[in-house]
């Protein structure tokens, strides 16, 4: 036991040296990443990341372990420094240096993730709840600042909206709600007041670090110089910025978090009333099954508030449930009725849409 000991403390060394490592390389990485904005190059390099990947799996099979490991641990290393590179390119681009933001809705999750965005960018940021906190009386202070977000619950954010249409702020307004259709009206009267006002809908949650490979949807409602300047404040990161009219950001929204959400919500309805246990369905797993099961626990764990807004706002949410509740009987009836070629063509229907999506890069 003596010797385990003695084992597990040159373990916990080894582990100091290594994150001593990992720091030494983030300081690194900020300097590659000062450099680059010097000479203008994109923060991210793909390229590049190959070659460290490549590199990382040859050193691995030198030294006698598994390339897999080294990849994944590269890659982890690489998000890192991808991270601080980005954190570096918008702290330097100090969009809002001088500037006043209002967070509506700020002491919540996405309402937070702003708060650290925009401050991160200069902005002088101020928070309003309508629950409590900080400006809880929003409305009553004079609301001149240069940037207003409402990143309320979707019900509250439509009065909200409204409410700042009578005022008529000088600023920039946006919400992010998920969708866009409950606040039509909202959007609609601070068009007609005259307020710079658009739509965003940042497609990732509130724990994203690097906006490399997530998505932000600007919906513009009729003032494309808001939208372009909401853009702008997206400009220095590695989001992909994307545009869309109400309408057509509602009916795909129906599929891409309606249909996803419902099928895991139905996933782990179906397991819960199965009488199976959980211990006893963990023994027998499988690879597909724990990765379904992964996707599953992570949104039981969400709000469940917000994910009904989600389901029963959306004008075009029934169009996604009617054709999973379809798709679904289509597959029991198949294999009830033991025909094998109506599965396979099932299967083979699906696989061609999927390829046509194309493969993430």
């Amino acid at each position: 036991m003596s010797d385990l000991g003695h084992l597990r403390d040159e373990l916990a060394r080894i582990d100091r040296e290594l994150l001593e490592l990992v720091a030494r390389r983030q300081r690194v990485s900020a300097s590659i990443g000062e450099r680059k904005r010097a000479a203008q190059t994109p923060t991210r390099d793909y390229r590049q990341e190959k070659v460290v990947i490549e590199r990382a799996r040859a050193a691995a099979r030198d030294l006698g372990f598994s390339p897999r490991l080294a990849e994944d641990l590269v890659l982890s290393l690489i998000r890192s420094s991808l991270a601080v590179q980005e954190r570096g390119s918008v702290a330097a681009a100090a969009r809002g240096g001088g500037k006043r933001a209002l967070i509506i809705g700020g002491s919540g999750k996405m309402g937070g993730w702003f708060v650290r965005f925009l401050s991160s960018q200069g902005f002088e940021v101020e928070t309003g709840d309508p629950d409590g906190g900080d400006h809880a009386d929003w409305a009553e202070t004079a609301l001149d600042h240069d940037l207003i977000v409402v990143a309320t619950p979707m019900i509250a954010a439509n009065a909200i909206l409204e409410r700042l249409a009578e005022i008529g702020p000088p600023g920039l307004v946006f919400d992010i709600g998920s969708l866009k259709s409950p606040l039509r009206s909202g959007l609609a009267a601070l068009v007609r007041a005259g307020v710079r006002v658009t739509s965003v809908h940042p497609m990732f949650g509130p724990d994203t670090e690097l906006l490399s490979g997530e998505q932000v949807i600007f919906v513009d409602v009729g003032c494309r110089e808001a939208t372009e300047e909401a853009e702008a404040l997206f400009a220095s990161t590695m989001a992909t910025r994307v545009r869309m009219d109400l309408e057509s950001h509602d009916r795909v929204i129906a599929f891409v978090l309606g249909l996803s959400h419902a099928l895991n919500i139905a996933f782990f309805t179906a397991l819960a009333g199965s009488g199976e246990t959980a211990p006893r369905l963990a023994d027998v797993s499988s690879t597909t099954f724990e990765a379904q099961l992964d996707v599953a626990r992570r949104l039981a764990g969400e709000n469940p508030h917000m994910y009904f807004e989600i389901q029963s706002l959306n004008e075009y949410g029934d169009i996604a449930l009617r054709e999973l509740v379809e798709a679904a009987e289509r597959v029991r009836e198949t294999v009830e009725a033991g025909d094998e070629g109506a599965f396979v063509a099932l299967m083979s229907a699906g696989r061609d849409y999927l390829e046509s999506r194309g493969s993430p890069e």
